[in-house]
């Protein structure tokens, strides 16, 4: 199979660089484009995220391969997928900048995107390998209303991207009439956004995130909602976020108060957990090997111990004891890896999922 050329917008911050990680010496796809803000534009990347001491402001453990650090970066602003001989598009840029362009590519590409700004558009599913894949198909709706060749695919808010891997193998056993949780959020998912530089964050935990409340909220509905061809209706089962920063550098840590439909016990829900494990997914070039790690040490999931496990693509969970609040309530912890599976190889573990799965890509 010849791979599909792809082209990387906003490869200069982190969930881009994380993106070029997850695809150097990817079997189904090629880095042929990088693109960035018009200030980088026309400079080799190498040089693009390097500043004027020589300091190369690279993020990720892994390191770019010498062909990726060559490549000249192009202007986001002025791509066109179709000269650029690119079949596919990532997206890792702010929600204004994604508003404008990333319908300028989804008009001839699929475009597969990290930011917030088609989330909550009817005719765009938010989509996790495993848990709403069925709901892809929400897609010839979209190609349809907006008469484009191509589309628009964005992965879910980083949050929630752990959260709803975990829920899923309980809706699926037990039901879910409410959940409440609470996050202890990686810094690395605010860049460098005011409550997160060092007087701020080091001995301290932010109590605010701006609109990630609500994006928990109203994310984890929609993901579970039902597909009705056309359009999704939000799941019906009632859900509370509190959203908090804390001083670890990667890796989400959630505590999740679920109410199921039914009563249950504790070693049911770690089996169905356990054996959570879609085979056509599981296939999948990223993906790891199980989406769901269940730890019986009551220390675990820890960011520093497990956000980097099978690749920094599995969800860690631990402590799962029932609930004497809610009606027939179960409550654990789960660490997931904000960047690698809540952005960048997240989202070509979303592509994978569009290509073979359902022949999109």
């Amino acid at each position: 199979m010849a791979k599909k050329n792809v082209a990387i917008v906003g490869a200069t911050g982190i969930a881009g660089q994380q993106i070029i990680v997850a695809l150097e010496n990817h079997p189904w796809y090629e880095i042929s484009v990088l693109a960035a803000s018009e200030r980088s534009a026309g400079k080799k990347y190498r040089d693009a995220i390097t500043d004027a001491s020589g300091a190369r402001k690279w993020f990720c453990k892994e390191q770019p391969s010498e062909r990726t650090l060559d490549l000249q970066v192009q202007d986001a602003s002025k791509l066109d997928p179709n000269a650029a001989g690119v079949d596919l598009v990532f997206t890792a840029v702010e929600s204004d900048v994604a508003k404008v362009i990333e319908p300028q590519y989804a008009k001839d590409v699929p475009v597969i995107s990290t930011a917030s700004a088609f989330r909550y558009e009817k005719d765009v599913p938010i989509l996790v390998p495993g848990v709403n894949t069925e709901q892809a198909k929400l897609i010839e709706a979209q190609k349809k209303n907006r008469g484009w060749n191509g589309f628009i695919a964005p992965v879910p808010n980083c949050t929630t991207t752990g959260l709803v891997m975990t829920l899923k193998p309980i809706a699926d056993a037990f039901g879910i009439e409410s959940l409440i949780v609470t996050t202890m959020q990686g810094i690395s998912g605010a860049g460098r956004s005011p409550g997160v530089i060092a007087l701020d964050i080091v001995d301290n935990i932010i109590p605010f995130i701006s609109k990630e409340e609500e994006k928990v909220q109203i994310e984890t509905k929609k993901i579970f909602g039902s597909f009705n061809g056309d359009s999704i209706t939000d799941a019906s089962f009632a859900v509370s976020a509190t959203c908090t920063r804390a001083c670890v550098i990667e890796g989400h840590t959630e505590s999740a108060f679920v109410s199921c439909g039914r009563p249950v016990e504790v070693d049911d829900v770690k089996k169905a957990m356990r054996e959570f494990a879609p085979k056509d997914i599981l296939a999948l070039p990223s993906a790891p090997k199980r989406l769901i790690t269940v730890h019986e040490d009551p220390y675990r999931p820890q960011p520093r111990l497990d956000r980097d496990a099978d690749g920094g693509m599995t969800t860690s969970v631990g402590r799962i004891r029932k609930d004497n609040v809610l009606k027939n309530g179960v409550k654990y912890l789960l660490v997931s890896h904000n960047t690698v599976m809540g952005a960048g190889k997240g989202a070509v573990f979303v592509a994978e999922a569009l290509q073979k799965l359902y022949g999109y890509i």
